[in-house]
């Protein structure tokens, strides 16, 4: 159980902290690091779970403070995308093991890691990006939505390369997350993730999701954003690395 494991609290923490400072301010495309940093002491499934209505509580807050604020073409292009690739995500969701969720988990993390770097060298506002891909960044960023909550990054590569101003862009990715994460709250319940022991520990972390998104709201225009990914996409290295070592069983 969650509740009783010390080292949890210690990835799980700083896990939702980050993930609420990433949806309140910076677009929450770093919600990746959620459960991979989590997934280092429970069990991927475990972490997805309890992740789950912590990310619907930080989108009510969201909503509040970006409504009005978000681009409805863009929105309504990606969103029946994210519903197929959730539905593609269900269906095979429950025929993978742990170890195999671990790696596949971790091999998110670090593709996604990877794309940030090698959008230093491209970057995704040069690159022409037609509105017409909306519905595949969509399937893509609603199957990794519901694997991992690592939705972020395909969503990024569409927005960015439109030059939406950036409080447009993080309303606009505060709506369609919204949407998905509430969406996802059915087959996660019917694929049985939403244990009495994972509710119990999602309420204990509930008071970090305010938190989190308050923090975003007020480094929103105080704070750099390329430091404030560089510094979490180099720590997502690390967890990505680790949990594809820790799912091949090998030491690290």
């Amino acid at each position: 159980m969650p509740l009783d494991n010390p080292w949890f609290y210690v990835a799980a923490i700083p896990a939702v902290l980050v993930a609420g400072v990433s949806k309140g301010g910076f677009g929450g495309g770093l919600g990746i690091l959620a459960v991979p940093l989590m997934a280092m002491t429970i069990s991927p499934l475990e972490a997805a779970a309890i992740m789950a209505p912590l990310l619907c509580a930080m989108d009510i807050f969201g909503l509040r403070s970006y409504w009005g604020t978000w681009h409805r073409r863009l929105t309504l292009l990606m969103i029946p995308g994210a519903f197929a690739g959730m539905a593609v995500a269900a269906l095979t969701f429950g025929a993978i093991g742990e170890a195999s969720l671990r790696i596949f988990i971790g091999g998110i993390a670090l593709f996604f890691a990877l794309h940030y770097w090698l959008q230093r060298v491209a970057p995704l506002t040069r690159l022409a990006v037609p509105t017409w891909l909306g519905p595949i960044a969509g399937a893509l960023s609603g199957f990794t939505s519901f694997i991992a909550h690592a939705g972020g990054p395909p969503v990024q590569v569409f927005l960015l390369a439109q030059n939406l101003d950036k409080t447009l862009y993080v309303g606009t990715t505060v709506v369609f997350f919204t949407v998905l994460n509430y969406t996802k709250l059915v087959p996660y319940a019917g694929l049985g993730l939403f244990t009495w022991p994972n509710l119990a520990t999602a309420l204990v972390l509930a008071p970090l999701a305010p938190v989190g998104m308050w923090l975003g709201f007020k480094l929103h225009g105080k704070v750099s954003q390329e430091l404030f990914y560089k510094l979490c996409y180099g720590f997502l290295v690390i967890v990505g690395a680790k949990l594809v070592a820790d799912g091949l069983g090998v030491a690290i």
